[in-house]
């Protein structure tokens, strides 16, 4: 299960709006609101590009780990 707090945490503590993480994941901002109201969940591709853009690891964003830069 995706941990979206943090996720939303994570989005924070860089400064990023959602604009700035749909513009640079593609992804669109309806998601992420979506995602942040909690009417749905990233897929995988998803979890991808944002730990891409938020410069964390997937397991932080699933919530399996509490430090943003490591695997678990």
């Amino acid at each position: 299960m995706v941990n979206l707090s943090n996720l939303f945490v994570r989005i924070s503590v860089l400064g990023m709006t959602a604009s700035q993480v749909s513009k640079k994941t593609g992804i669109s901002t309806g998601n992420i609101s979506d995602w942040k109201n909690g009417k749905s969940i990233p897929g995988g591709e998803a979890l991808a590009k944002l730990a891409d853009c938020l410069d964390c690891s997937v397991d932080y964003l699933l919530g399996r780990t509490e430090n943003p830069k490591v695997n678990r």
